[in-house]
């Protein structure tokens, strides 16, 4: 406990002296080295939990892995799951297989064996990949809401509206804008100059904890940071609550209470999966600077948490879900 004490006093300390350093390096414009690799710092208050947090982040990556990948060996192999709905929610679980594989074993080798550091370029690639994934799954779940819309508030176009062509069209947008949409950042990330302290007190590398870091302006890349995810949630969040608005007032007009209910329930496991994906978002993105505990607590929600819930959200309240569960089972054990 006490040399976790002096670690935690030594880098406030280091970064405290090392800030009007730094800013005289960006005022002047000097050339100094350039950061080779950064260090994990992760969870600021409970470094001295190193174990449980080992064991509490690996039942969460395995829980992650087989439920996710539960869920999309079903929606692939059952032809009954051949359907636009399922096939969004096949690609939510690839997404959510992502999430956990890009962040979550690096937390495991700092947890168990103090594999805290991650090289310049590793720590940029992973900043990439989690920031395109973030814009990816705020257009899926645009395009889940839409798909919910056309089903309940059309029911009779929905055939010839999401068409195998157009869903798989959607989903090929969403995956190239996703991608697509982070690159601006991680090309302008390659101009920043890192000269210390290299410490991320988060458990990933992101864009802002990384700009925090930064030696030279960086003006540009918040702006176009900041930009991309406005534009993006605003756009995404925008639409969804649009749909489900319309798809309250179609549902209301139903006379029969059992005919609500159904209704209900065919979005009900969609709306859920976007309360707890865009509420934390939304908070990390409006709030004031706030100290780094809070900042990866709220992180943990949709990077972690989320991932983890989906499959229990789509199993457990999915009568299509779970019958193709148990057929799958009773095949497994018949054989």
């Amino acid at each position: 406990m006490r040399d976790q004490s002096c670690l935690t006093n030594l880098i406030s300390f280091y970064e405290e002296v090392d800030e009007d350093y730094r800013q005289a390096v960006v005022s002047s414009n000097l050339t100094i080295t350039r950061v080779t690799e950064f260090i994990i710092f992760g969870f600021p208050s409970l470094q001295q939990y190193q174990l449980l947090l080992f064991c509490v982040f690996l039942l969460i990556y395995l829980f992650t892995i087989a439920g996710n990948g539960s869920i999309f060996s079903l929606v692939v192999l059952d032809r009954r799951l051949h359907t636009p709905m399922y096939f969004f929610v096949g690609n939510l679980s690839v997404l959510d297989l992502s999430y956990a594989t890009v962040t979550i074993p690096k937390m495991l080798a700092k947890f168990s064996m103090n594999l805290d550091t991650i090289s310049y370029m590793a720590c940029l690639v992973q900043m990439y990949i989690f920031e395109s994934l973030i814009i990816t799954e705020c257009l899926l779940l645009t395009v889940m809401a839409y798909d919910r819309f056309v089903a309940i508030c059309s029911p009779l176009h929905y055939p010839t509206i999401m068409t195998k062509r157009r869903y798989l069209l959607l989903m090929a947008l969403v995956w190239s804008i996703g991608f697509a949409g982070a690159v601006t950042t991680f090309i302008l990330a390659f101009k920043i100059h890192f000269c210390g302290p290299n410490i991320i007190h988060h458990y990933y590398c992101d864009h802002p904890p990384l700009l925090q870091l930064a030696c030279s302006d960086i003006s540009v890349n918040i702006a176009v940071g900041s930009t991309i995810a406005a534009v993006t949630l605003l756009i995404s969040l925008t639409l969804v609550v649009v749909s489900y608005i319309k798809i309250i007032l179609a549902i209301l007009k139903i006379n029969s209470r059992e005919g609500r209910m159904k209704m209900f329930s065919t979005c009900a496991s969609h709306f859920t999966v976007v309360s707890i994906f865009y509420l934390p978002l939304t908070v990390i993105y409006i709030q004031p600077k706030a100290s780094s505990d809070v900042d990866s607590l709220v992180a943990l929600l949709y990077t972690v948490l989320t991932p983890m819930m989906n499959p229990v959200i789509y199993s457990l309240r999915n009568k299509d879900i779970i019958e193709a569960f148990k057929k799958k089972i009773h095949l497994v054990i018949k054989e």
